[in-house]
């Protein structure tokens, strides 16, 4: 443009000599590229505090997710139980925001990059930069969501103590030493590692199929496995777990589906902060990108729902709406992780199976009596590890390159090294797998043997809020009535850690009413019927 300005400026002032017009020129080319780097600064800055308000966004969305988990899981369980789901949503980001700041950003952000496996350094934010806190802020969104979701997996039989226990161990090291595989620049997994240590392209997992929701729904698998079914009341008279003879299942449903629906609405909403703004910019290309990962997020959450109610109704004749919601969920969840990658018609497939895998593989637990009442691991663990392989299989070399997958460059099969990608995702979702649940498994079977993980057969039938102390949710709700039939003893050999021990109804002859006493200002003089068990009553201390 200066050049251009200098040569019309010589043919129009004919009037002036060379030297002035050169002398001319060179001044205006200086101010013009003066102006030039000048405008390029203001507009890096206004670039980068656009880029931290959309982080910034995005982590107040995440976290909004803890109201739409609250909501689903209160109105998942029973009424009786409500005040504890509440108490232990509520207190989740409280416990995950102590311990990542601790020492769990540290595993997976460390400053010392000599480690792969796990980060280290910069504990309690010691070295934190200013540019670096809204980093901060949006990963401990992310990690209270892997939190939330172990809740539902242990919901209505487990004590707050032992839970918190589990969730600190999981904030402290499950979770950062996946996340520093994934997402630090020194993860062995790392897409952004260009060291020697990266196993092959690395691995795509965009928003935190594996990273987020196989973690949570590993945890939540091991967590129902070792606090075994919940307590139920036998057709015919008698207690016994769920899934044992004589148990209906409908002692189990869910007490509210307004509040289900409303939880699922607010997950979905959710959600967009989730997957858009993983991004993390706006700015230079981000909103383009960010446009393509809500379209396909959208899509996959619709087919996702379609599908789970489509094979819920084959297999029954009947339409469930705790699939429908769940089925949407099983679709965000499915296309998390290749969401930036993918092309519109491989959305709609991916969230449509994650439909199908949900309903399978939640009936597949039934089938093992494992009681997970969120379906917590079919939704988060199953279909986690379902979008985790569904990346590798259709992720686009073209899209990969402009969200931050830049050695991927032959499509859904094969990078350039000559191996495939899909071993890639797989070997990873394996390794989370093995990772999250041997850890979480020793964890809840140490808290087992301890006794502080499942509470008492007699609290848990009565019900966790009135057992906690905490009240009932609903005011005029009736305290629940503990029968004189919950008799058990401790055992070793079942998962719950007890069995009932058969009750044997004894009838016990109920004496006559005492006879009317006329110097007495009540009707009956005791509720003894002998003047010799009146007088022994009213002699004993």
């Amino acid at each position: 443009v200066s050049v251009l300005y200098w040569f019309l400026t010589q043919n129009a002032m004919e009037a002036v000599n060379d030297s002035q017009v050169m002398a001319f020129s060179n001044d205006t080319m200086f101010d013009l590229a003066l102006n030039i780097t000048e405008g390029r600064s203001r507009l890096a800055a206004v670039n980068e505090s656009v880029d931290i308000a959309w982080v910034f966004w995005g982590a107040v969305l995440v976290f909004f997710m803890e109201v739409g988990f609250a909501m689903l899981e209160a109105g998942s369980v029973r009424s009786w139980n409500v005040s504890t789901m509440l108490f232990k949503n509520s207190f989740d980001p409280i416990a995950v925001c102590v311990m990542y700041w601790a020492i769990g950003y540290s595993i997976a952000y460390g400053d010392d990059s000599s480690s792969s496996f796990a980060g280290s350094g910069n504990y309690f934010l010691s070295d934190m930069k200013n540019d670096q806190y809204i980093h901060f802020l949006q990963n401990w969104a992310f990690a209270s969501t892997a939190a939330t979701i172990v809740s539902g997996a242990v919901a209505e039989r487990c004590t707050l103590k032992g839970y918190f226990v589990f969730i600190c161990f999981l904030a402290l090291l499950i979770y950062p030493v996946v996340v520093h595989w994934t997402w630090s620049t020194t993860g062995w997994m790392s897409a952004a590692n260009d060291g020697d240590s990266r196993f092959g392209t690395g691995v795509i997992d965009f928003a935190g199929s594996g990273v987020v929701h196989m973690v949570g729904g590993m945890a939540s698998l091991a967590g129902s496995y070792v606090l075994g079914p919940r307590i139920g009341k036998k057709t015919g008279g008698g207690f016994g777990l769920r899934f044992d003879e004589g148990i209906p299942e409908s002692q189990f449903a869910a007490h509210s589906v307004p509040l289900q629906a409303l939880g699922t609405f607010f997950l979905w909403f959710s959600w967009y902060g989730f997957n858009a703004t993983s991004t993390g910019r706006i700015s230079s290309g981000g909103g383009d990108l960010a446009a393509s990962v809500v379209l396909m997020t959208t899509f996959a959450a619709a087919v996702g729902g379609i599908a789970s109610v489509m094979v819920v109704f084959i297999t029954t004749r009947n339409i469930d709406s705790c699939a429908l919601f769940n089925g949407i969920l099983a679709g965000l969840v499915s296309v998390t992780a290749s969401c930036s990658v993918i092309e519109t018609w491989a959305s709609l497939l991916i969230g449509f199976i994650g439909g199908i895998i949900y309903v399978n593989s939640s009936n597949m637990l039934k089938s093992f009596k494992i009681d997970d009442p969120l379906d917590a691991f079919p939704i988060h663990g199953a279909c986690g590890a379902w979008g985790i392989t569904a990346a590798g299989i259709f992720v686009n070399s073209d899209r990969a390159k402009n969200s931050g997958y830049p050695l991927i460059t032959d499509g859904g099969y094969y990078d350039k090294q000559g191996g495939s990608q899909v071993t890639t995702q797989l070997l990873f979702a394996l390794c989370v797998t093995c990772w999250t649940f041997i850890i979480s498994l020793i964890v809840f079977r140490v808290l087992m043997r301890l006794r502080i993980l499942r509470i008492s057969p007699y609290d848990e039938y009565r019900g966790l809020d009135n057992a906690h102390g905490l009240g009932q949710a609903y005011q005029g709700l009736q305290q629940r009535f503990v029968p004189d039939e919950i008799i058990c003893e401790p055992d070793p050999a079942s998962r719950a850690g007890f069995h009932f021990v058969p009750h044997k109804k004894v009838e016990i002859q109920v004496p006559p009413p005492c006879p009317l006493d006329p110097k007495s200002s009540v009707e009956l003089s005791a509720l003894c019927c002998s003047q010799e068990d009146q007088e022994s009553e009213l002699l004993s201390p």
